[in-house]
């Protein structure tokens, strides 16, 4: 288990690889053209922005703060997912 900081100082590859390996998908939305799919996992989130047009993930962004959620709650109940209180 890693946490925020240490994920944060990954390089973008492992990054991308350890979201595939250990994040839990939770949902999936549009930005700027791009789909914005968001993870959690080790008590953070993390979303993976890909450019469908490219093909291929342009960004990994990493949060623990209810503000971050933001952009999701209309899809999603935080309640549901059993997560601890931000």
């Amino acid at each position: 288990m890693n946490t925020l900081s240490d994920f944060l100082q990954f390089s973008f590859d492992q990054k991308c690889n350890w979201v595939v390996q250990h994040g839990d998908y939770i949902a999936t939305r549009e930005a700027n053209g791009l789909k914005v799919y968001l993870y959690s996992g080790s008590g953070y989130f993390m979303e993976i922005f890909y450019s469908p047009v490219q093909k291929k993930v342009q960004l990994v962004n990493a949060f623990d703060s209810r503000a971050g959620m933001e952009p999701y709650l209309d899809m999603i109940s935080l309640a549901e997912l059993n997560l601890p209180v931000m």
